[in-house]
């Protein structure tokens, strides 16, 4: 049994906490470089940049991080611009990274941290979308994921992406969110949550959120607590081959969601 946290720390300096986390591999966004004295094998190595293009340079990332006793291979990463035949191509450095994990000869698997990043459209002040900036991660992706059956993929993180319904209920802004539910799907990559009862809803119901719903709150903004928390961001998918082995829960009560205003999901594969 492979044991993930994924963990949008908000540039936080948390990671005393990620050392003590009892997890084979933490996937982390939003992460600043890690202190001297860290017992965790952290990818990007030092010495690689420490900094995310969202657009313009930031001194955070997503970053992996794994226990002693998990080896840890990582995947080289280049602006798809400067990849060669040696590197992963991405579109936004520092938004994605990877790694192939495995423990006590068990078979490896890849994981990845993603970070969907906002942007915002030329004619229009304000508004902030992060459908189009998910798709670049997907398609990224892609250059792993070429069938349903031979890759063995988890891919968890902050996507900024509302599931199954948009802010106001908005019609348009769901479907260029379900579209990219959709491509994930298409590509082979199931999505596995985390949805109740993995993890506390919010009470009272949000009036923008279908009662139908699964979705379990991952973010709090600035005027909310963690038990005021409505919207879930962050998202967990897994290969075809594998998703029923994966099961992913929201550590998202109040007195377990942690310092930052992401909780922490927790993800377990039985590999």
């Amino acid at each position: 049994m492979m044991r993930i946290l994924s963990w949008n720390v908000g540039r936080r300096d948390l990671w005393r906490q990620v050392a003590d986390a009892q997890h084979d591999v933490v996937l982390l966004q939003e992460a600043g470089a890690p202190p001297d004295g860290v017992d965790l094998q952290v990818l990007p190595a030092p010495g690689d940049p420490w900094e995310a293009g969202v657009p313009e340079p930031r001194a955070w990332r997503t970053a992996v991080a794994a226990r002693p006793g998990v080896t840890m291979r990582p995947y080289p990463i280049a602006s798809r611009h400067r990849a060669g035949a040696e590197a992963l191509g991405v579109s936004r450095p520092g938004t994605l990274t990877l790694a192939e994990v495995s423990r006590d000869g068990e078979p490896p698997l890849t994981v990845a941290s993603v970070y969907g990043t906002w942007e915002s459209p030329l004619d229009e002040d304000g508004l902030i979308y992060s459908d189009a900036s998910a798709h670049q991660l997907l398609g990224d992706l892609a250059q792993l994921v070429t069938s349903r059956d031979r890759h063995r993929l988890v891919v968890a993180g902050d996507w900024n992406l509302l599931h199954g319904y948009a802010e106001d209920g908005d019609p348009y802004w769901a479907g260029r969110g379900q579209s990219v539910f959709d491509r994930a799907a298409a590509m082979g990559l199931v999505y596995v949550g985390p949805q109740a009862p993995n993890g506390r809803q919010s009470d009272p119901w949000p009036s923008e959120l279908p009662r139908s719903s699964r979705n379990v709150p991952t973010f709090h903004d600035d005027r909310q607590s963690p038990a005021e928390a409505t919207r879930q961001l962050d998202h967990v998918f897994a290969s075809a081959s594998i998703a029923d082995r994966v099961q992913a829960s929201a550590l998202n009560a109040p007195e377990e969601w942690g310092p930052s205003d992401h909780c922490r999901l927790s993800i377990t594969v039985d590999v």
